[in-house]
């Protein structure tokens, strides 16, 4: 894996749309990096910190940082104005936070209320998407296998969540033509998803989010189905395909663990991480997320639960040079209500993912206002009104939605060329949620520019 250099010379760094912008590097090399990771003994406590960020939280208080118009530009200067005048839309409520950041100088523009403690929603994938990144690597591919054994062919999770039902036909074909080699026209089915522990409930979650908004994570799962038990499912389709080629598929399918004398017959790798990561982000997909937090854990050899990976998350971060202060996250998606991410961590995150080419897939996987089939699309009702219409094409951003908070934090590029992160947050307004939103947007188009 490949990251910015461990010093302080100008390099070259990715920008949505493949654009490069010059500046200088911050962070080191994102295998220096997971061995930090590696090296640590505890989990990170609290947020310790190279240097001071600009965005360091000043304590639990829900006040501004008040930063000074005096050093801006006419344009950054009218920019604040109109911020501050538009964050008191009463359609965003009085718990609403943001930062913005000149990314280019990292010079913060704006901040209010930017360390205060609220619900990201699907924010929080971003900081999943990070981790991901960093511990196993941009090309990384999840692998998926069947092995057979005593009369048995066993399918072995290994986490793909993109795993579909063509790619299954293909592995039953595979074990198919050994097994009439063999001699063999019937077999048992089982499935092993046990590189993942049991699924639970996150800190902040509740029985009604299964199946649709989330399914039990186990890792195993075909086209994505919404069901309490994705792995039998797995093994069901994968006994259909058995049964096409003439195979005979003896009793019901079941949980087995495959035993280090079975033979692998076949396998199916799934596309590189950067592609499933742009997936994850494009549409906001919960159950990649959260497989993606356990996979994480695997890779370092922790307990593959929701806790072994948010233990990762604040390592990641941390090593990253974020603070942590003011930080909670108990899951991969943001779904738990119990999740605390403020703006101006965000936007510092997003610094970091700018500066970092090995974590340029989060950059173009963001949402593009405007951009059908992702979650910034015309379909969402999003950058469709007066106000915010102008930004469409040019703002790349990660929404978050849970009952009682809305999210947007992402990059955009004003007129002149200039590249700005933001980060905005509320919770508890008792606007319709498509107020909110049509709010924020206008936020966006505010920092962009086009809505001056």
């Amino acid at each position: 894996m490949t990251g910015t250099p461990d010093d302080t010379t100008s390099t070259n760094t990715f920008a949505p749309g493949g654009r490069r912008r010059h500046r200088k590097a911050r962070v080191g090399r994102i295998g220096a990096r997971r061995a930090i990771v590696l090296a640590m003994a505890v989990p990170v406590a609290s947020a310790t910190l190279a240097g001071t960020s600009a965005f360091a939280a000043d304590g639990s208080t829900a006040t501004a940082q008040g930063i000074s118009v005096d050093g801006l530009d006419a344009d950054d200067a009218q920019l604040v104005k109109n911020l501050n005048e538009r964050v008191a839309d009463e359609r965003l409520g009085s718990d609403v936070s943001g930062v913005v950041l000149d990314a280019d100088s990292d010079t913060p523009l704006w901040d209010h209320n930017g360390s205060t403690t609220l619900m990201p929603a699907s924010n929080a994938k971003l900081a999943t998407a990070t981790t991901a990144l960093t511990l196993l690597g941009a090309n990384h591919e999840f692998t998926t296998k069947v092995v057979y054994g005593d009369g048995t062919l066993t399918l072995v999770g290994g986490g793909d969540r993109t795993l579909t039902g063509d790619d299954v036909a293909e592995m039953a074909r595979t074990a198919v033509d050994g097994l009439k080699a063999a001699g063999l026209t019937s077999v048992k089915v089982r499935v092993d998803d046990s590189l993942f522990a049991d699924p639970s409930l996150a800190k902040g979650w509740n029985e009604g989010y299964y199946p649709t908004e989330v399914t039990p994570v186990r890792s195993l799962v075909v086209d994505g189905a919404a069901v309490h038990d994705t792995s039998i499912d797995a093994g069901k389709v994968f006994a259909e395909k058995l049964a096409a080629q003439g195979i005979t598929v003896d009793g019901d399918v079941s949980r087995a663990t495959a035993k280090q004398s079975d033979v692998p017959v076949a396998q199916h790798k799934s596309a590189p991480l950067s592609e499933i990561v742009k997936q994850m982000l494009k549409t906001s997909d919960n159950n990649i997320a959260e497989t993606l937090l356990r996979m994480s854990a695997v890779e370092l050899g922790k307990p593959a639960t929701f806790e072994g990976g948010a233990e990762l998350v604040r390592q990641v971060l941390s090593s990253y040079g974020i603070s942590l202060d003011n930080f909670e996250m108990h899951d991969g998606s943001g779904l738990s209500r119990a999740d605390r991410i403020p703006a101006a961590t965000l936007a510092q995150l997003l610094d970091a993912i700018t500066e970092s080419p090995a974590l340029s897939s989060i950059l173009e996987g963001l949402p593009v206002a405007g951009e059908a089939g992702a979650s910034l699309g015309p379909e969402w009702g999003r950058f469709d009104d007066a106000n915010s219409q102008c930004a469409v094409g040019k703002v790349h951003a990660k929404t978050g939605t849970l009952t009682g908070a809305v999210a947007l934090s992402g990059v955009t590029r004003t007129e002149d060329g200039e590249w700005r992160i933001f980060s905005f947050i509320e919770n508890n307004s008792s606007a319709d949620p498509s107020d909110i939103k049509d709010a924020m947007d206008g936020l966006a188009a505010t920092v962009n520019g086009c809505w001056a």
